[in-house]
């Protein structure tokens, strides 16, 4: 089939990402020595920079990774918690029945930056200035921003111009595509972040333990607990503060933990535990391999299956997942094929949970609780995402780096997202808002409570079949483990190669409870138009076909290793024309 770029293969290294930028930065560290967690590092700085709309130092990020001396993959969890006045009560007093999407009140402890730095520290080899300096390099003297930045300033200028005045002095006037665009405050905090790690003297791990100590005891604490002090309008329609205190960074730290793992299709699959929903390409891959021979690529057939296993998982996710849920059950393959025998000829209704309980608002149609964001999926991608009130939905970067020596990391990072707080402006960088993706209503797996991590969408893969590494992953909130899916059947079932799975069209439904704020269930099975010779078929059957854009759904980056030879692939998503892979 044709392709829009080619299969890249080399034995040096690979980098892909969702920015031109990140990549090629994380190939410069592999060029100079560095290892892949050097070079992912240095791409995930780079990505806070040029990517802003989709992640930043206030967010988050999951990745799985296998090392040279180990190839069991595991978890690094950089999900901050909730703070420790984050009640489902607290909430209730405020007259509101979802955590709000944007504002401070939605704030979890930034994770991104100390899992980073605590990964650096473990396993990478160069010194912190070194990998930051990309990042570092851009904010001060400028990038050419992008064409979805620009989108996303213009959807939010009023906002910024009339409640958040701090993101207004950084982003406004709304720049123009292309041109350079600087973040001062964020360069010298890094910087900061850099000279005190070095001030601590000794090795280089007790220098970057300094720089996390910096970053959750030291004056990035202090400027968040301040600054959240502060009532922001959020979109509830009404000011408040936040609730993260200095104390809150102060008390965790990023860590290490098994993956959810299931064999299919030949293959050990490797997720994300209960707090992300990465148990859904689990759940989603047996019920399709519990429906016996999988039909043709993007055929109606196809699209069918799939769309319907997609929906039992969703609300089999939205019922039993949750921070401390035990996946055992849910994964059982007795269970998932007893799901699987509910695939019918037509297209079945939303909301079909086996396990666990839905939350009463998706139960009862929930409320139109404020603005939705325009559409499902990416600001960069089928049009503009944002409301003019800063609601977002799926937001998100992705990266997958493999190197020479045997270390792969696949790893999505978010939040932070410039529309959704406003800036903190000594340091150039606004907090995220992950919280919106808890539930009020006690009792549920996923209901807001202290020191506990929102189930995320976030949600990097990684797969094993024989000598062959396989780290991938996407953006799209929601869309993250459908999109995958498409990808991960072209490539392990249709045999595609990277580049060609990626390309190959895809789809996704929204029939499910949206894990973004306001929280809508939806139905559209949304197909592009490159697979539109399904479309009269689908709709026979009953599913609410809407045809969109040829290149518009997903953003996937892929990279492989083979064990044996050392031969490494790698490729990146045309659609948006921002992502790329390099490597040779």
């Amino acid at each position: 089939m044709f392709t829009t770029r080619p299969e890249l293969a080399g034995t040096f290294g690979m980098v892909a990402s969702t920015h031109w930028l990140a990549s090629s930065s994380g190939m410069a560290v592999l060029e100079r020595g560095g290892n892949a967690f050097d070079a992912a590092a240095a791409a995930a700085f780079t990505l806070h920079v040029c990517e802003p709309h989709m992640n930043g130092p206030g967010g988050e990020v999951p990745a799985i990774f296998t090392t040279a001396t180990d190839p069991t993959p595991r978890v690094l969890c950089g999900q901050g918690v909730a703070p420790a006045a984050a009640t489902a009560e607290r909430f209730r007093q405020l007259g509101l029945d979802l955590v709000p999407g944007t504002g401070l009140l939605a704030a979890t402890v930034p994770g991104a930056v100390g899992a980073w730095l605590t990964l650096l520290r473990d396993h990478g080899t160069m010194p912190l200035g070194d990998v930051l300096g990309y990042a570092i390099g851009y904010a001060e003297h400028g990038h050419p921003v992008a064409a979805a930045v620009v989108d996303t300033i213009a959807a939010v200028e009023q906002l910024f111009r009339t409640h958040w005045p701090t993101s207004a002095d950084l982003w406004l006037p709304t720049p123009a595509p292309g041109g350079l665009v600087r973040n001062p405050a964020l360069a010298a905090t890094y910087r900061r972040l850099v000279a005190e790690a070095e001030a601590a003297g000794g090795d280089r791990d007790k220098q970057l333990d300094a720089a996390v100590t910096a970053w959750y005891e030291g004056f990035v604490a202090e400027a968040v607990d301040s600054f959240c002090r502060t009532e922001v309008v959020d979109d509830s329609g009404r000011p408040h503060a936040g609730l993260l205190t200095g104390a809150d960074l102060a008390a965790w730290r990023p860590g290490y933990e098994p993956t959810v793992r299931h064999d299919v299709f030949g293959w050990q699959v490797h997720k994300v535990g209960a707090w992300s929903q990465g148990p859904v390409l689990l759940s989603q891959l047996a019920m399709l391999a519990a429906l016996g021979d999988h039909p043709a690529a993007a055929s109606a057939d196809e699209i069918h299956r799939v769309v319907e296993v997609t929906k039992l998982a969703f609300a089999d996710r939205d019922a039993h997942l949750g921070d401390g849920a035990d996946v055992t059950a849910l994964l059982d393959p007795a269970y998932l094929a007893e799901r699987a025998g509910l695939v019918g000829p037509g297209a079945g209704p939303a909301l079909r949970n086996g396990l666990g309980t839905l939350p009463r608002y998706v139960r009862e149609g929930g409320v139109q609780a404020g603005p939705a964001g325009l559409g499902i999926g990416e600001p960069t991608l089928g049009g503009l995402e944002v409301s003019p009130q800063g609601t977002t939905r799926g937001d998100t970067c992705h990266l997958d780096v493999a190197d020479r020596w045997g270390n792969v990391i696949s790893a999505t990072p978010s939040g932070g997202w410039l529309q959704s707080s406003p800036t903190i402006p000594e340091l150039g960088f606004c907090l995220g808002t992950r919280a919106q993706m808890f539930w009020l209503e006690e009792g549920l797996p996923n209901t807001l409570a202290p020191g506990k991590r929102p189930r995320t969408t976030l949600s990097p893969s990684f797969a094993i079949r024989d000598a062959t590494q396989l780290s991938f992953g996407t953006p799209g909130g929601d869309q993250q483990d459908q999109w995958q899916l498409v990808f991960f059947l072209n490539h392990a079932v249709h045999g595609m190669d990277l580049q060609a799975a990626i390309d190959s069209p895809s789809w996704h439904t929204t029939a499910f409870a949206s894990s973004f704020y306001p929280r809508q269930t939806g139905t559209q099975l949304l197909l592009e138009a490159r697979a539109a010779a399904a479309a009269d078929e689908l709709r026979r059957r009953g599913h609410d076909v809407e045809i969109v854009d040829g290149w518009s759904l997903g953003r996937m980056s892929a990279v492989s290793r083979d064990t044996e030879t050392g031969l490494l692939r790698a490729a990146a998503n045309p659609r948006g024309r921002q992502g790329y892979a390099v490597g040779r």
